[in-house]
């Protein structure tokens, strides 16, 4: 199944946007799900339906269904089955259960039921394509970063080599005087664990890909700059950037005039500056609403191509004596890179975005000689640790 991530900047319009994609792909005959968790209900407002918990078609496109799942349902759920696992702790510590009417969702309930959601609907049998609608850029890349960094830390704080103490854990825990790990929670461990890699699989499936959707001007152009980097640092596959509400031109208002002015500047910078094909989605005068608008817009279907992206590493041993990793990061300014190695990891921040790598196997038997960035691209070579490197007679 075809997925199709989409994010940009706040007010950009990218809901509407997904909205017209699904609408795009479901009159074409691909059985379309749209998802969305704002807990307004705006992509209802742009399909002109109520959209909600469960899954609904959309009136008058018989492929199209919309979802926007519960997160406060969910939690309580997950809160709730929780309490009950955990009874003989809280009970150790004298906890007092709370009752699901008085549990609300806590701040990222809503990124965790999408992470969900984008799992059991990529499971699913029933769609031929997934679209999705993400929050803000800087929320979407830390949103999809979340189930690899979830992992990493199960894997930290319940290593599985633990699991096999299973039979000393009634005697550590009388001679600690604390309960020890219950079963369960290493069970539940291993279940969160798969759950997780299920929703990375997806992010990192080759048939998903990312739609950058922002209004052309210097705001704009600033905020695609940002996007395209977090994007590529976070190895996700980009392959369209929507012009959203472009104004048509010429125009006799001056005020119209100058800003008709900037969003053509942006609509002639940005093909040269990004590899991505451009797609411009007109201004309707008005916010689009129900599928008669979004038809209008023009959303680009779907590219049947799988995009690929790639960090090579190259063999120069023989000219430099080194192996250099080739991590492409569009838009990205050496004052804001910053490179730690720690163990067989590499800690790479560009700006806002922080992203752990595990390196290739070749270099993880070799020490960091210098690192260079030019032209979009980070170059950190790697020199072989004599002591770990084989040797030839």
């Amino acid at each position: 199944m075809r997925t199709i991530l989409l994010t940009g900047p706040g007010g950009s319009g990218r809901t509407t946007l997904a909205a017209a994609t699904a609408l795009t792909a479901a009159r074409d005959g691909t059985p379309t799900l749209v998802l969305s968790t704002d807990r307004t209900d705006t992509l209802g407002a742009a399909l002109g339906i109520q959209t909600g918990p469960n899954p609904v078609s959309v009136p008058g496109t018989p492929h199209l269904t919309a979802w926007r799942p519960d997160a406060a349902d969910r939690f309580r759920a997950d809160l709730t089955a929780f309490q009950e696992r955990a009874a003989n702790v809280l009970d150790f510590l004298g906890a007092s259960r709370l009752d699901p009417e008085e549990l609300t969702p806590l701040p990222g309930a809503e990124e965790l039921a999408l992470l969900r959601a984008l799992r059991d609907a990529a499971l699913s049998e029933a769609y031929g394509l997934l679209v999705v609608d993400l929050p803000p850029t800087p929320q979407a890349l830390a949103l999809l970063t979340l189930p690899d960094e979830l992992r990493r830390y199960l894997r930290r704080l319940l290593p599985a080599e633990r699991q096999a103490a299973r039979a000393l854990r009634p005697v550590l825990g009388r001679l600690a005087g604390v309960p020890m790990p219950a079963e369960w929670l290493y069970d539940a461990a291993a279940r969160w664990d798969v759950e997780l890699a299920a929703v990375t699989a997806v992010v990192e499936d080759p048939d998903t890909v990312v739609r950058l959707v922002a209004e052309p001007g210097p705001a704009g152009t600033d905020a695609v700059r940002a996007a395209t980097t977090g994007i590529a640092l976070r190895g996700l596959r980009a392959d369209t950037l929507i012009a959203n509400r472009v104004l048509p031109e010429p125009s006799i208002d001056p005020w119209l005039a100058s800003v008709t002015a900037q969003q053509r500047k942006a609509l002639e910078d940005w093909p040269e500056t990004y590899a991505l094909p451009l797609q411009q989605v007109p201004h309707l005068g008005r916010d689009p609403r129900g599928t008669d608008d979004l038809a209008a817009l023009r959303a680009p279907g779907v590219n049947r191509t799988p995009a690929t992206v790639e960090w090579p590493v190259t063999d120069r041993l023989a000219d430099d004596g080194v192996l250099v990793w080739h991590i492409p990061l569009p838009g990205a300014i050496r004052d804001d890179l910053d490179l730690v190695r720690r163990g067989d990891d590499l800690v790479l921040t560009v700006g806002p975005f922080r992203r752990i790598v595990p390196l290739p196997s070749a270099l993880r038997r070799c020490t960091v000689a210098g690192a260079a960035l030019r032209d979009g691209e980070l170059m950190i070579r790697f020199a072989p640790d004599p002591d770990l490197w084989p040797q030839t007679r």
